[in-house]
């Protein structure tokens, strides 16, 4: 989407090492952050989860 992390992390309403750490698979989000962050991306959460092939 072209994002960067700080804004990613604003859209998400987080803080910008929470994204970091995610991707480096250093921690994992929450059920409710999971569903923010498809709703940012325009995806489901089963696409973020790898359930899926397409959103």
């Amino acid at each position: 989407m072209g994002l960067t992390r700080k804004q990613f992390a604003e859209k998400c309403q987080t803080l910008e090492r929470n994204i970091s750490y995610w991707e480096l698979g250093q921690r994992e989000c929450n059920f409710d952050m999971l569903i923010k962050i498809a709703t940012v991306l325009d995806t489901t959460t089963d696409y973020l989860l790898g359930k899926c092939d397409y959103y």
